[in-house]
């Protein structure tokens, strides 16, 4: 059975629920695939799916607990993981499967099934490597457990993978390393583990680079990666967190919990009720997960089965800051989005960050920024809606039967035209940017505020009582076609708009039909005070 074609499928790296969710989370993957996602439902061209997870068996999970006193780990998954989804729901990212590797029944064995096809293909295979121990915390290191320095770029790292550079390590390459839970150095002990080689897969991960859509910093982490030649990825750990390994031999270590979102993102697709096999999806992530994205993942896919459909496209942000650090929530550096939501409303948190996408580059948040933001919906926004609703209450409060007409309206539906065109590349997969979506409804809201207060003068004509109705006419074809164009980013002032205008809730394509006068008649609400700025 071939995928259905018509079909979008569209992922979000899951977040691991050692922390709450922070304001760098929501300008990276979750709020930017939901714009996405309400762009592609509204054209209707086919079913859209919108899916993640929560990365329960990261080890940075139970290390949260150890730091917060010794809580277990599984109280730190669910009590993070339901503050995550609560600010997905507040935030309006809207998902429609999340997957919870220990709540949902038939997740474990569905890994252990993926994992074991491998190893029994020989995909797998078993390795003796030295692994750092520590002797004081009788512990094997690896991921959150260790720290050093990168051995390809020097930046400070955890164990398995490096953020700053993108690149894998194999825990005893770190330079200078240190146990994470007592700050002794480690000695290296030899430990047999089982380890996955990438380098079987290199002409098939060639052949992908080349049709996938990506950027030029994770295709240059490809490259290079091809370049130092594919290294063997090592997918079990000794520990007691995590998914056990099936293989006999090895069934007291965990599977690795980057190799466990392999399969974790089939289980997504048909968690979000779908029984067919899954389409090629948009997959949306920061670069730190690049290699995982465009390495691990694809070749595990391959050696699973070679019918499964690769991504079509990856959106990737770069690292969100804040005063000039990244966002963390293990080092619990970062503004809380849920503090955030309740003291800003959705649509302006939501209109800051992706206008602030870090998309190419390192973005910074500050708090006076998101004001400025509240200021500009406020005074330009709402304040051009605001103007243009009161002065139809003060011409009888319903759309006049004067339609936009003259040159001055065919200058501005011609931009319009221009502009929307322009809004559906940066909407779409494959001009999919944020950052550019906003400076284009930033673009239209200047030209309608523009139009009015030229064409206001109208009123000040002995002749001019039509032109001055038309005008406004013309205006509110331009709110009718924002309350459509700026859905996918800002859906709840969006939807309030359209309520103002008589206007139908359900989703409307961004596309030049949207700029529509009303009909002739149509009341409109009165100014409430405040549409995307509430």
């Amino acid at each position: 059975m071939s995928a259905d074609v018509s079909a979008h499928w569209i992922t979000a790296t899951p977040p691991t629920p050692n922390g709450d969710l922070h304001i760098g989370h929501l300008a990276g993957p979750y709020l930017a695939g939901d714009v996405l996602r309400r762009f592609l439902a509204a054209e209707g061209a086919g079913p859209v799916r919108y899916t993640t997870g929560l990365d329960d068996h990261q080890s940075y999970v139970p290390v949260r607990g150890l730091n917060d006193g010794g809580r277990k780990g599984e109280e730190v998954a669910d009590g993070y993981g339901a503050s995550i989804e609560s600010v997905w729901r507040q935030a309006g990212a809207d998902f429609d499967a999340i997957i919870r590797p220990r709540r949902d029944v038939g997740y474990q064995p569905a890994v252990q099934e993926f994992f074991q096809r491998l190893y029994d293909a020989g995909h797998i295979v078993a390795r003796t490597r030295p692994l750092p121990y520590c002797t004081g915390c009788e512990r094997w290191l690896y991921e959150a457990y260790l720290k050093g320095d990168c051995p390809h770029c020097g930046s400070g790292s955890n164990g398995n993978a490096c953020e700053p550079c993108g690149r894998p390590n194999d825990c005893a390459d770190l330079a200078n390393p240190v146990c994470t839970g007592c700050g002794a150095t480690p000695e290296l002990r030899d430990c047999e583990r089982l380890y996955f080689p990438l380098a079987p897969w290199e002409e098939q991960l060639a052949a992908f680079w080349d049709e996938v859509d990506m950027p030029p910093h994770l295709r240059s982490l490809c490259e290079r990666m091809r370049a130092g030649g594919l290294p063997e990825i090592a997918v079990s750990h000794p520990s007691e967190w995590g998914v056990p390994v099936p293989v006999e031999g090895f069934t007291e270590q965990r599977i690795y919990v980057w190799f466990e979102m392999a399969p974790g993102y089939l289980l997504e697709w048909t968690g979000a009720g779908e029984t067919g096999p899954a389409p090629a999806p948009v997959q949306f992530f920061g670069f730190d997960n690049g290699y995982f994205h465009a390495l691990l993942f694809p070749a595990a896919f391959r050696a699973y089965d070679p019918e499964i459909a690769l991504p079509k496209a990856f959106v990737v942000n770069e690292f969100y800051r804040l005063e000039g650090l990244k966002f963390s929530t293990s080092r619990r550096h970062a503004i809380w989005a849920h503090e955030e939501l309740a003291r800003t409303s959705a649509d302006v948190l939501r209109y800051h960050v992706l206008s602030d996408r870090p998309n190419g580059r390192q973005t910074s948040f500050g708090s006076a920024a998101l004001e400025l933001s509240r200021t500009r919906l406020a005074e330009r926004w709402d304040g051009w809606l605001g103007r243009l609703l009161t002065a139809v209450a003060e011409s009888g409060g319903a759309a006049s039967s004067e339609v936009p007409q003259g040159p001055a309206w065919e200058r501005l539906r011609a931009r319009l035209v221009e502009t929307v065109g322009q809004l559906r590349d940066a909407y779409g997969i494959e001009g999919y940017d944020a950052r550019r979506a906003i400076a284009l409804l930033d673009e239209v809201v200047c030209l309608a505020e523009d139009f009015g207060h030229v064409n206001g003068f109208e009123a000040e004509r002995p002749d001019g009582a039509s032109a001055y109705r038309s005008a406004l006419s013309a205006q509110l074809a331009v709110a009718a076609a924002l309350s459509a164009w700026a859905a996918p980013a800002l859906p709840y002032g969006s939807a309030r708009l359209a309520a103002l205008l008589g206007l139908a809730p359900q989703p409307r394509r961004v596309d030049a039909e949207a700029l529509a006068p009303l009909a002739p008649g149509t009341p409109v609400a009165a100014w409430p005070g405040a549409v995307f700025s509430a």
